[in-house]
């Protein structure tokens, strides 16, 4: 210990008596003197010492130290120091003729600069002449820090001097460049054409960095340029011949990784492959066999395999493959469940999870290894497993599958336990064998989750009570004797249960036990008389049983002056909402002439929020590609809560969405967080028939463009939206289905449901579909009606339509008419994002069975 110290005081005095002599500090000294500060105050006041000396330096503009500022400058620069102020030297670093000089400087501005500095323009001119540098290692510099701080100014600047060296024969210019080129076209897309031709040539390259490169390269541009990506197809043969030779070839010291030889090039194959291929049966055709092989030839011991495996599977699940190479994907992803790595693990769930609606079938046979995943002890996996064990969850194997959820909620964490609440409900409203089977199962799941079922799960077993009479009975007994038990950490379960006895109190007491022992009205109050004083009791739940025993006060003939003394307790309640509902109801029970009438039952409860996620989807289950799944049906469930966006009350409101008058703006509480619509479109006036200008959309893609006539030229032309489309209505007027919107694969068509009575609304149930081979996402649908109607728009089941028609989005859509003499007219509007492109579809229909 003593002799170290010693050393540190001999290294502080040679430090200084270097400075004393003009020599500046070297960089390693500076470290040890910033590691050896024991506080934050001692390293401030060691780099604000340093910097001050740096600062003087500089101001010396023949000092031959500036290589050793500069470097101590950005080591105080990562330290999270200011360092602004050497920009300026790093510059003139730069210009400097020697090596050591420039790679100081180059470091320095890669770590400096950036777009918003002044003097980032200054260092274009020297990037210039060192890319024209007859030595390569000053070229290399030039191209990698013209890569990473290159603005789009600077791109359209250099890269015609990039497209040159692309072209080099030196193979180490080449790969720099390659990899430069892949900056500046992420930079400025529009430059992409320029590398095009220089870029094919590099997947001829034998070199191993080179092709890395030119892979890349190609990827970036595929993705970002359909044209492009047609244009690369042709060199599918290329790659899959490269991923043979990669897979046929011996041991190769310079690229082996743990016996397998460069995985990190046959994984970016596998990409630009994947990229290539999706969409083109073509295509998916010529790389079957060597997906096959690589399936089955990858040696599975190493993490390298396996991540060679993994790609292999996202390749093959997104090209158009033959369905045995399908299953053997997801076999692999199966092997992988087992794997002790856990990242592994979840790796595999992860995938099995966005696969599962391309072949149900084969990831259902995994069902069993899936259900022990959520006995694991990682939270993350733990988490995955419960979302594919929804997704898993069918007719067949509904009890099975929720034994094991009920299993795992007993021990699960709490933010496992709303959205476990909400997707068990869709479930069993979805599959359930029998209703009684569906209530027991929920009020076990209402146990288990205590508190953190979401309100929306209340609400919908509420409903699932009042609208099926021959469940009242049962459950009115089942929910009293959940209610008898010790579940005050269940509040939700007690206000189920407050709510059904309160609405079937006397079907209660006409329910007899297995024993044949019944209820007693005693027996029922005493219930509340414990629940209602606890101060366990939330709020809201309180609220439920006054609500349940001045409806009871209609229902027992014996207990009416009991049932009075108790909602009279809270008379003087602390919560204002529990005073008035007491003091109104013992007001009320006082009036006989009044209290049968208002607290007779509540009209039965028809629809609820989780209807439409419950809804079946398109396919059923004996399709191949096993439709008949959960998983996009509840993606528009939250973790926690369930929350839809408020359905729109009247014609006018959804007329300002669609932005009547041009200066309406989405509210924030519209579905996706869709941005404000611009335009100046009178759409009634445009529905009246007024003229005006024709309505504006959001910007489309090139393709939609090309297959928008169907819709658009109805819109523009003023004529029948069904006189282009094959689904158009029939003239019937009894007609109850029908085709709103078709174009680029979505289809979207109403069904009718006739009133019961007269002047009722009539219900439209839209179901949109997704014919193409990628998903749908952030899917709004709008309608606007004409002044004479209101119009009334549901929450919808989802914002993501499954692609090659797997599911479907539904939403319910209530049309009343306020004035008698004019017909309905609805204009519709779809906004949806594919393949990361923004695109809106408008239509109108005039033509509507007559049902008013």
């Amino acid at each position: 210990m003593v002799v170290e110290k010693t050393i540190e005081k001999l290294d502080e005095v040679k430090s200084r008596l270097g400075r004393s002599l003009g020599t500046p500090m070297r960089l390693r000294d500076l470290i040890r003197q910033v590691r050896a500060a024991r506080t934050m105050a001692e390293e401030r006041a060691v780099v604000d010492r340093e910097a001050a000396n740096i600062r003087e330096t500089f101001r010396d503009d023949d000092s031959p130290w500036k290589c050793r500022n500069i470097a101590k400058l950005l080591y105080i620069h990562m330290l999270g120091y200011p360092a602004h102020f050497g920009q300026m030297e790093c510059m003139k670093l730069v210009a400097q003729p020697r090596f050591t000089d420039k790679r100081i400087g180059y470091l320095g501005a890669m770590l400096l600069l950036d777009e918003r500095s002044e003097v980032h323009l200054l260092v274009t001119n020297s990037l210039k002449n060192d890319l024209n540098s007859s030595t390569q290692f000053v070229t290399g510099l030039a191209l990698c820090t013209l890569g990473s701080i290159c603005s789009a100014e600077m791109c359209r600047d250099l890269a015609g001097e990039v497209e040159r060296l692309v072209k080099s024969s030196n193979t180490y210019i080449k790969k720099k460049a390659a990899l430069c080129a892949f900056r500046i076209v992420r930079k400025v897309p529009d430059l992409m054409e320029m590398f095009i031709s220089c870029t094919r040539s590099l997947l001829g390259e034998k070199n191993h960095g080179v092709l890395m490169g030119g892979i890349t390269l190609v990827t970036e541009m595929c993705e970002r340029s359909p044209d492009v990506l047609n244009h690369f197809r042709k060199l599918v043969p290329n790659l899959v011949r490269i991923l043979k030779n990669l897979l046929m070839s011996g041991y190769s010291p310079e690229h082996d990784v743990t016996g397998i030889s460069d995985p990190f090039l046959q994984i970016k194959i596998l990409k630009l492959l994947r990229i290539l291929g999706r969409n083109d049966a073509e295509c998916s055709e010529t790389m079957n066999d060597i997906l096959a092989q690589v399936a089955t030839n990858t040696e599975t011991s190493k993490n390298v395999g396996n991540a060679i495996l993994y790609e292999t599977v996202l390749t093959i699940m997104e090209i158009r493959s033959e369905s045995g190479l399908r299953v053997l994907a997801i076999n692999i992803l199966g092997r992988f469940l087992l794997n002790p790595d856990k990242n592994i693990r979840y790796v595999a769930l992860n995938t099995l999870l966005k696969t599962v609606n391309i072949d149900y079938n084969a990831v259902q046979r995994h069902r069993t290894i899936v259900v022990d995943c959520l006995k694991d002890p990682d939270v993350s996996i733990r988490k995955r497993a419960m979302e594919l064990c929804f997704a898993l969850i069918n007719q067949t194997n509904i009890t099975n599958m929720t034994k094991e959820i009920l299993i795992f909620l007993e021990t699960a964490d709490p933010e496992f336990k709303s959205e476990c609440a909400s997707k068990m409900y869709v479930a069993t409203e979805r599959y359930s064998p029998n209703f009684r089977w569906h209530l027991d199962t929920m009020v076990k799941v209402l146990k288990l989750s205590g508190n953190y079922v979401p309100e929306e799960v209340v609400s919908c077993m509420i409903q699932l009570v009042s609208s099926h009479s021959e469940l009242q009975t049962y459950a009115a007994l089942q929910l009293f004797r959940a209610a008898q038990e010790d579940v005050v950490n269940a509040q939700p379960l007690l206000q189920v249960a407050f709510w059904t006895i309160g609405e079937f109190g006397d079907l209660l007491l006409q329910s007899q036990e297995d024993d044949g022992a019944r209820v007693a009205e005693s027996d029922v109050l005493d219930v509340f008389e414990r629940i209602l004083p606890s101060t366990l009791s939330a709020p809201t739940t309180k609220a439920y049983g006054l609500t349940a025993l001045a409806k009871l006060a209609t229902r027992f003939q014996q207990s009416s002056s009991r049932i009075i003394g108790l909602i009279r307790q809270h008379g003087s309640h602390l919560q204002l909402e529990l005073q008035q509902r007491s003091v109104e109801f013992a007001r009320l029970l006082e009036r006989d002439e009044l209290k049968y009438g208002l607290l007779e039952r509540m009209p039965v409860i028809t629809a609820n929020s989780l209807n439409s996620a419950a809804a079946p989807m398109v396919n059923d289950i004996s399709n191949d590609n096993g439709g008949d799944n959960l998983l996009s049906e509840i993606n528009s469930i939250t973790r926690g809560n369930v929350q839809h966006p408020p359905a729109a009350s009247h014609s006018d409101d959804l007329l300002g969405l669609m932005d009547v008058g041009g200066s309406s703006t989405m509210p924030t509480s519209a579905p996706n967080g869709m941005a404000q619509m611009k335009g100046g479109a009178n759409l009634l006036g445009d529905l009246l028939g007024d003229s005006g200008p024709p309505p504006t959309s959001q910007p489309v893609s090139h393709q939609q463009q090309l297959g928008h006539s169907s819709v658009g030229g109805a819109m523009d032309g003023g004529m029948d939206i069904f006189a282009d489309l094959g689904g158009a209505p029939s003239n019937n007027p009894s007609s109850s289905s029908m085709t709103a919107l078709s174009a680029n694969g979505l289809l979207v068509k109403f069904d009718f449901e006739r009133p019961t009575q007269p002047n009722f609304p009539v219900v439209v149930r839209m179901n949109a579909t997704n014919s193409t081979s990628t998903p749908i996402e952030n899917f709004v649908f709008q309608a606007a009606v004409t002044k004479a109607f209101q119009v009334e728009m549901m929450p919808p089941s989802g914002s993501t339509i499954p692609s090659s028609g797997h599911g479907a989005v539904s939403q319910l859509i209530k049309i009343t008419r306020l004035s008698e003499g004019q017909p309905l007219r609805m204009r519709l509007k779809a906004n949806y994002s594919q393949n990361g492109q923004t695109q809106a579809i408008q239509g109108e229909v005039n033509k509507f069975p007559e049902f008013w």
